[in-house]
């Protein structure tokens, strides 16, 4: 496990964005509703911990993509938009909706298109609200990835995104994203190409064969510690 940031000050506001990347398929069906139980359960506990650091979420909002394979599913890619969780417009209602109605079906033979789910949320609508903002980015699956391009024309799949995993990483390091404020926490098997981003800037690592199921309540506290920390 390993998380690679710089700590934060304390007494400060933070607008906080959360982009969930979740594995859709059906080889996650024993376990889609322990990572859905997890999306569900990490706003209270992240809210909790920045608290106990003397760290206030001013807002917090939380957005989900669902990820399969371009190259068998009718639904490939299911991206909600951002949900605004708690303060004067909550949109919690909203969310678990959304959440609850994720099904783990489809996709074929492994791997699936979880780096142009990354991709995606890369490029979403981050906030740009506040003096101190953080975007974070977390990845669910239980399986690797497909080389980006490998689907491209098929029908529904994303234009202008990166078309190889250097140009991936030339875009989470650019300036386009903020420096400071982005995170990148992955629950994913310790196979490539999940292991090649290890080392990535202001990246956490769970090694799991199934998509976090295996990570307990505990674990997943240490990893929201290690993202309150790095803030």
């Amino acid at each position: 496990m390993a998380f690679k940031g710089t700590a934060g000050g304390q007494g400060l506001d933070y607008h906080v964005d959360l982009i969930m990347c979740i594995d859709g398929t059906r080889s996650m069906y024993k376990i889609i509703n322990d990572v859905k139980a997890k999306a569900l359960s990490f706003h209270p506990m992240f809210v909790e911990e920045m608290e106990a650091a003397g760290k206030s979420v001013q807002q917090l909002r939380v957005k989900l993509i669902v990820f399969r394979d371009y190259g068998c599913d009718s639904e490939p890619m299911l991206e909600s938009p951002f949900f605004t969780l708690g303060g004067d417009i909550d949109e919690s209602a909203e969310f678990h909706e959304f959440a609850s109605s994720v099904e783990a079906i489809g996709g074929g033979d492994i791997p699936e298109n979880g780096l142009e789910a990354i991709a995606l949320a890369m490029k979403s609508d981050w906030s740009n609200r506040g003096a101190v903002r953080r975007h974070v980015i977390m990845v669910h699956t239980d399986a690797p990835a497909l080389d980006l391009g490998v689907r491209a024309g098929a029908p529904g799949y994303p234009d202008d995104i990166p078309t190889s995993l250097p140009e991936l990483r030339e875009l989470w390091e650019s300036q386009e994203l903020e420096d400071r404020a982005k995170r990148l926490i992955l629950f994913t098997p310790d196979t490539e190409p999940w292991t090649n981003l290890i080392n990535w800037s202001q990246t956490f690592h769970q090694a799991s064969a199934n998509a976090g199921v295996d990570t307990t309540n505990d674990e997943l506290k240490e990893c929201i510690h290690f993202l309150v920390k790095s803030i």
